[in-house]
């Protein structure tokens, strides 16, 4: 048992570390910290691997674990915004490469310019697809502070990209 457990957890960390180090690095605002952040939760749990009982849970274990992890940086320690590095994102065929470039830097830009806080809830909600309720449980607050921590994220987004607020119009 201990050697297929070990296997799964060695085919999870390939299979699904891409998609970790985009949320810890829209979490983070950088390449670097995102790598770290992603290192941390897997050590976590690597650590817990034999608790989990079943492989599914190894996403959700690391994903918790990235959120606990990331709250706990922003609480001890400020850490100073960077340009973060390139990230590779797989191209749909046919999409204007330009548009989706510029949109993708404005994102990024407007996401450093949020607060740890306000940057994680947007990560949780919307990028995540996750609930207030769950939202707050992973950043370990209440739901109102998730509520208004959204509210004024998404107030402060609209007044500094704009752009992306009509983006956003014109695929829906």
């Amino acid at each position: 048992m201990a050697d297929s457990i070990d296997d799964l957890f060695c085919e999870f960390v390939r299979t699904r570390s891409s998609a970790l180090l985009r949320t810890a690095f829209l979490l983070t605002g950088d390449r670097h910290l995102a790598e770290d952040l992603v290192q941390d939760a897997l050590a976590r749990t690597h650590r817990g691997r034999r608790r989990l009982h079943d492989p599914g849970h190894f996403e959700a274990y690391t994903r918790t674990a990235m959120y606990h992890q990331h709250v706990s940086w922003w609480r001890r320690r400020k850490i100073a915004e960077s340009l973060p590095g390139e990230l590779a994102d797989v191209v749909q065929p046919g999409s204007d490469h330009a548009r989706r470039t510029d949109l993708k830097v404005a994102l990024h830009q407007a996401l450093a310019q949020l607060t740890q806080r306000q940057r994680a809830v947007l990560v949780a909600r919307f990028f995540e697809d996750r609930s207030e309720a769950e939202a707050a449980d992973l950043l370990q607050c209440s739901v109102g502070t998730i509520k208004s921590q959204t509210s004024k994220a998404l107030a402060r987004m609209r007044q500094i990209a704009p752009e992306l607020l009509s983006a956003v119009m014109e695929e829906a």
